[in-house]
């Protein structure tokens, strides 16, 4: 059968595009019709996050919500201790990327210099770089499981989707979300790589001074060990997962207390670690002495 080629429809979307995507002409081969569209990408680029002058972490990563990115980072990282020792963000584009500038307090400094490191990021790679062993698992605080209304999980699943405008346009972005005991979603955050959003997400409920501990994450990702203690550095308590944890994510959630759920998908989903939380929920407080980054 001769291929039929068509012309570039007009572009449905005559606006600017939005942050962090772009559009591009493609050609598309499909029921052995060729099509010359007008399609978005997401975009990665370099971002450097940088601390009072010294680049601590190369991340490759969207340019959106870089703000919420830097706090975030700053704080599940365990570089910030909590949200007042940043003073101040400025974003700047270079020539081969984004430079990320925080003003951040004399003790992150200190801290920061101890446990120095840069990391020449993959996408959202998180680990290339550290300069030794001991830096890549850290001491977590003890967390406590929400306790869930029974359909909760399958409700963040279900709707997460109508919340991910970069992954709709593309097809290219992880999300994070922050959603309520009853598996509503509050809060959103999109990147190329799944570590970028869970620390977009964390720096924007605590720029918005939202009770982290008062809901769960649910990630459309898998569960590397990373995330889970991203969300434990959080205070979240339940982490769910459209894919599979590894064996190392489990260990960790175990350890932190955290509830870990993969295969999140419909009504269908494995619970890994504190099986009571999901199917029961848990009358439980949040462990003395908690301290919050806000």
């Amino acid at each position: 059968m001769t291929p039929v080629l068509m012309p570039a429809p007009e572009s449905a979307a005559t606006s600017a595009a939005p942050v962090g995507v772009r559009q591009a002409s493609v050609t598309n081969w499909r029921g052995g019709r060729v099509q010359v569209l007008s399609d978005w990408l997401a975009e990665e680029v370099p971002v450097a996050l940088v601390f009072n002058g010294i680049s601590q972490a190369v991340m490759m990563a969207t340019p959106a919500d870089l703000e919420d990115f830097a706090l975030g980072f700053g704080l599940t990282e365990g570089l910030l201790l909590d949200a007042s020792e940043l003073f101040g963000v400025e974003v700047h584009p270079a020539c081969d990327g984004i430079e990320v500038q925080m003003e951040v307090s004399s003790a992150c400094l200190a801290r920061l210099k101890e446990r120095r490191r840069t990391l020449a990021g993959r996408t959202g790679c998180g680990l290339c770089g550290t300069d030794s062993l001991a830096q890549v698992r850290r001491t977590l605080p003890q967390v406590v499981p929400l306790s869930l209304d029974k359909q909760a999980l399958s409700q963040a699943q279900r709707t997460l989707r109508s919340w991910q405008s970069m992954q709709q346009l593309t097809g290219a972005s992880h999300a994070a979300a922050w959603c309520n005991a009853q598996g509503e979603v509050q809060w959103v955050r999109e990147d190329v790589g799944r570590h970028n959003a869970l620390d977009k997400l964390v720096g924007a409920l605590v720029r918005a001074r939202v009770d982290a501990a008062a809901g769960f994450i649910c990630i459309t990702s898998r569960a590397s060990f990373e995330m889970v203690q991203k969300a434990a550095m959080a205070g979240v308590g339940t982490l769910a997962a459209v894919s599979a944890p590894t064996a190392l994510a489990v260990d960790t959630a175990l350890q932190c207390g955290l509830a870990l759920a993969g295969f999140v998908r419909g009504d269908d989903f494995v619970a890994y670690t504190q099986p009571q939380a999901f199917a029961l929920g848990l009358d439980a407080a949040r462990p003395p002495g908690e301290t919050s980054w806000t």
